[in-house]
């Protein structure tokens, strides 16, 4: 078979990509009924690895749980193992991964009852999601003018698509007047987090997070914490104003897309030394120790391909 061939896996197949459809009809499109997982798979040296897993899956089981979802076709463990199989299947040395779960048929409807879960798996390539530059420079950010969901309203646990309509507003908005990401207060006008990062800031050589009541539990922001407490920072979860984020030390953000980029600026105003600091510095620096199977930490938050394989197409 022709290796620039790539397949989606849905539903237990594994699938040419063009075959990989869905109805028009559907809950999912026409509603945003559907959560979602990103994760990344890194090249090592051992080949492919997929960073963190099995958290990733048991949080997408919860998101589904969460919106509302019954009688799941497949458990976590079958999920890993289907993420495995996709990547192996693509012949990656690294990449983005994304699965869904998501209302399909027989009825278009608001009710998810009357729908049946319905699972597909893609990967693709990414580089850095910010850009190379970011890595080194730091980005841009500015306060978006909407607010982050309001606990209750759309459940912030939940990694569901609907959810994303208000980072899509938000991100667009902060790019159309020339940043590269929004930072979004909470309902009580607390930073909560960016349109898909979570965010820290340093001062005075500590860490310090917002609590995670309002925002998404990102397995990326509980690996950085992991990570500070093994390098000896002191690391804070508090509520954060918006002029904190002003006179701190240094800023970054966290996430699978993103992985661990510093913010040079907000609203016009220069962060720290204008470009990432020594804190950030150190934080990536182990974060991407960690994730290419070099770090402490590699062997208890990585799965590897190779080793884990059972099926391709």
């Amino acid at each position: 078979m022709s290796t620039d061939k790539k397949y989606i896996w849905m539903d237990g197949e594994m699938l040419e990509a063009e075959k990989a459809t869905v109805p028009f009809l559907n809950s999912a499109l026409h509603y945003g009924l559907g959560v979602f997982e990103g994760i990344r798979a890194y090249k090592t040296d051992n080949g492919p690895a997929v960073f963190r897993l099995k958290e990733h899956m048991d949080r997408l089981i919860d998101s589904a749980m969460i919106l509302g979802f019954r009688d799941l076709p497949y458990t976590s463990e079958a999920l890993c193992q289907a993420v495995v199989d996709t990547v192996a299947a693509n012949k990656v040395e690294q990449c983005y991964i994304r699965p869904l779960i998501y209302a399909g048929g027989p009825a278009l409807s608001l009710n998810l009852d009357d729908t049946q879960p319905k699972v597909g798996i893609a990967v693709w390539q990414m580089g850095v999601y910010l850009g190379e530059e970011a890595l080194e420079a730091g980005i841009r950010a500015n306060i978006a003018s909407f607010t982050r969901h309001h606990p209750n309203v759309m459940m912030t646990k939940s990694k569901s698509t609907g959810n994303y309509t208000n980072s899509t507003l938000a991100k667009t908005e902060s790019m159309r007047l020339g940043f590269e990401e929004a930072i979004m207060l909470d309902p009580q006008g607390y930073v909560a987090e960016c349109t898909g990062e979570n965010l820290f800031i340093v001062r005075d050589g500590k860490v310090i997070t917002p609590f995670t009541a309002a925002v998404l539990e990102g397995i990326t922001r509980k690996s950085i914490l992991t990570l500070c407490a093994d390098l000896g920072i002191e690391t804070l979860e508090q509520p954060v104003s918006r002029d904190q984020l002003y006179i701190s030390d240094e800023l970054f953000v966290c996430g699978t897309a993103a992985e661990c980029i510093a913010i040079r600026e907000v609203d016009f105003r220069t962060i720290g030394i204008g470009r990432m600091g020594p804190v950030t510095r150190q934080v990536q620096k182990a974060f991407h120790a960690a994730i290419t199977g070099k770090g402490p930490r590699s062997a208890e938050w990585l799965t590897y391909v190779n080793a884990s394989q059972t099926v391709t197409a």
